[in-house]
């Protein structure tokens, strides 16, 4: 089954990062007792809300999607197509550490846009999910997901347009 890979960054200081840490490693701090409907990670647009994963998992095929009145871990807010340090987009797999260094300038360039307020002025934080090789060559994979997230708290309602 395709996947992609899951890596995400947390906050501008190593204390937002060790408060997020059990959010990116896919805790299951979040997970809510109503079941959602799994969604391909191939099929994830911007507003979807998500339960967290109740699991740590390297590569994801699908996530639990829940309506976003409910409490939820993550909200899908830009699908952004990889494109080199050139501007260009690449044929080959660049490497987990390119697609990183593209999906933080991509996921904080697109926060404002979404969320209202720019992300260092921001309380929430963001995540992102990377194509993995597998997924780049067998499923024509090239975009980053981003994600808003917490530190704790479960998301409650839209963080869309919120100045969070």
């Amino acid at each position: 089954m395709p996947d992609r890979t899951r890596l995400g960054r947390c906050g501008a200081t190593a204390l937002a990062v060790v408060l997020a840490l059990p959010l990116l490693a896919g805790c299951g701090y979040f997970r809510n007792d109503d079941e959602g409907e799994g969604v391909s990670v191939f099929k994830i647009e911007p507003g979807q809300c998500f339960e967290g994963q109740g699991e740590v998992k390297a590569q994801l095929s699908k996530l639990t999607e829940v309506d976003c009145d409910q409490d939820h871990a993550q909200e899908s807010y830009a699908v952004v197509p990889y494109v080199s340090d050139t501007g260009e987009a690449a044929d080959t797999y660049p490497g987990d550490d390119a697609l990183a260094k593209f999906a933080n300038g991509a996921c904080a360039g697109e926060y404002g846009k979404y969320v209202g307020v720019d992300y260092l002025d921001s309380k929430l934080f963001y995540t992102y999910l990377l194509p993995s090789a597998r997924s780049w060559e067998n499923e024509d994979d090239r975009s980053v997901i981003c994600f808003v997230t917490s530190a704790g708290e479960p998301l409650q309602g839209s963080v869309k347009g919120s100045k969070r």
